[in-house]
């Protein structure tokens, strides 16, 4: 038997933390699944706290180890396998590495390593024969892998990664792994059988994330920027929704801005598509990375701030409107890398001035992203390391603390305005008598509910306060469940009349809360149902 670890990926155009899950666990089963060898999938949080997975992986022939955190960031739902871990991870067994975190080390005691991206070597190396060496060599895998998301321990509650293409038509930043892809379709209908294979095990969360450019999928890449086709675009979506139609959340995550600036007709088309057959609350990733044309030129990043400007503002003026979730159709965010080559204490300022005009001009932004540079071997940044990260330390966190404050938090307060009601929240874990949730969605916002709900519930809250980048929400719940804690936290109602709302239960009806309490009905109706006894 062959274990599978997942010790989770993040990388510029693919996330596996949970509840995200990546393609590779479905690749590699599928791989084993092809060549008839049984095997055993599992995640490092499971195994960490699990005895019983540790004894299954004691009696595996082999196991492999993917990892991999390329774009560092904080998470909830998981912690990733971490180098250190590695090196003290089942030192007996026999064990082959994967994932993106071979690009970081050439060797570690303990383990075979096979280069990154390592599907077609793995195939050969568990005896298969490759044949084709493109991207679609995966398609065939994703398909008979599918069935292992059911032993993720968080199933049903994923958000699968549909990988479309390997690689970046642009591929000379400076700093981005993706220069190792070369550009690599996968044919459409592959990837619809994946799809409809995941749907068909249970699966009703799906980005179409493990890309560089979702717009330019199946493009005229003849051209030095390659030029999107939204009469494929919608093909492929109506196709999606044909095979699988209870969906709960299709989205995407990377769109490069200079694809919209190049091409604002077809992207136009492409962003009234997505919001037709996607789900609201999505997210379209713009890499920026920096404001200052000093810092573009010398790291070789190809949009420009008049190219992220037009790109924000068109995406607004279809996508800001809200959905049924309580959430935008579709924002832009943005990805700032700070230590790049050419930086200076200017670049801070320029990068700051480029967000106010985007808020004083009164476009929403879903999602500011501000990460120092990872250094990798073999990329232009390996010349000057992280020099200018530590350099430039003091700055960065000013610069961070003043767009949080200045920026992200009123800019949230617009996307979610107090009362708004925000749905399918799933709770993940409780602090005191809060429980914080999210909605299963590309950068779901942190809501803090208050209340003591059981992880996996899903619920709905109306807003009614802020953190820097979270929200806290009020359940929406019948009034006779209510708790005297709660009623407080609603603006208006205070300990008083909190108290006065407990006191008269049990409500009937509308009628029956409308007679008992008088004044305050119309508030608590706000947040409160109470149409049913």
């Amino acid at each position: 038997m062959i274990a599978i670890l997942d010790g989770y990926v993040d990388e510029p155009s693919c996330l596996g933390v949970p509840p995200y899950i990546s393609p590779y666990p479905r690749y590699i089963a599928g791989m084993l699944e092809d060549l008839r060898i049984p095997y055993f999938y599992t995640t490092i949080d499971y195994f960490r706290k699990n005895d019983k997975v540790n004894k299954i992986l004691d009696k595996a022939d082999l196991v492999i180890v993917i990892a991999g955190i390329a774009v560092p960031g904080k998470y909830i739902g998981g912690r990733p396998l971490s180098l250190k871990e590695l090196e003290t991870f089942l030192p007996e067994k026999e064990k082959i590495l994967v994932g993106p975190i071979t690009l970081e080390i050439d060797e570690i005691e303990g383990y075979e390593i096979i280069s990154f991206p390592f599907e077609h070597k793995l195939y050969q190396r568990l005896g298969g024969k490759v044949k084709d060496f493109s991207r679609n060599f995966v398609n065939k895998f994703a398909v008979i892998g599918a069935k292992v998301v059911k032993y993720h321990p968080d199933y049903p509650y994923l958000i699968c990664e549909i990988e479309t293409y390997k690689g970046c038509y642009w591929g000379r930043c400076s700093f981005c792994i993706e220069r190792i892809h070369k550009i690599s379709m996968r044919d459409p209908k592959w990837v619809l059988e994946e799809i409809e294979a995941l749907y068909k095990v249970g699966i009703r969360y799906f980005r179409l994330g493990n890309q560089t450019d979702f717009f330019t999928y199946m493009g005229d890449y003849s051209k030095d920027i390659p030029k999107p086709n939204p009469e494929f675009i919608k093909a492929f979506h109506e196709e999606i929704w044909k095979r699988c139609p209870k969906i709960r959340t299709l989205h995407l995550d990377n769109v490069n801005p200079k694809t919209i600036a190049e091409y604002p007709e077809e992207s136009k088309k492409i962003i009234k598509i997505i919001i037709c057959y996607q789900t609201p609350g999505n997210v379209a990733a713009f890499g920026m990375e920096s404001a200052d044309e000093r810092v573009i030129k010398k790291n070789s990043l190809i949009s420009y701030p008049e190219d992220v400007m037009f790109a924000i503002q068109l995406m607004n003026k279809y996508g800001k409107y809200v959905g049924y979730n309580g959430m935008p159709y579709l924002l832009p965010g943005l990805n700032f890398v700070i230590g790049l080559k050419g930086e200076t204490k200017e670049t801070f300022e320029k990068n700051y001035e480029f967000l106010k005009e985007v808020y004083e001009r009164g476009f929403l932004l879903r999602r500011i992203n501000i990460r120092q540079v990872k250094v990798f071997p073999n990329t232009p940044m390996a010349e000057i390391g992280d020099r200018k990260v530590k350099k430039h330390k003091k700055y960065f966190r000013i610069f961070k603390e003043k767009v949080r404050r200045e920026i992200d938090n009123p800019m949230l307060k617009k996307i979610l305005p107090v009362g708004r009601a925000i749905k399918d929240l799933r709770c993940e874990y409780k602090k005191g008598r809060v429980t914080f949730a999210r909605q299963l969605a590309t950068y779901p916002i942190l809501v803090g509910v208050l209340g003591e709900f059981e992880r996996n519930r899903i619920l709905d809250g109306r807003v009614i306060d802020y953190g820097m980048r979270s929200v806290t929400a009020f359940p929406i719940l019948n009034i006779n469940e209510v708790k005297l804690y709660q009623l407080e936290k609603i603006p208006g109602i205070g300990k008083n009349r909190a108290a006065k709302i407990i006191a008269s239960k049990p409500y009937l009806n509308e009628e029956d809360a409308k007679e008992k309490l008088d004044e305050i009905f119309d508030i608590v109706k706000l947040y409160i149902l109470v149409e049913t006894s």
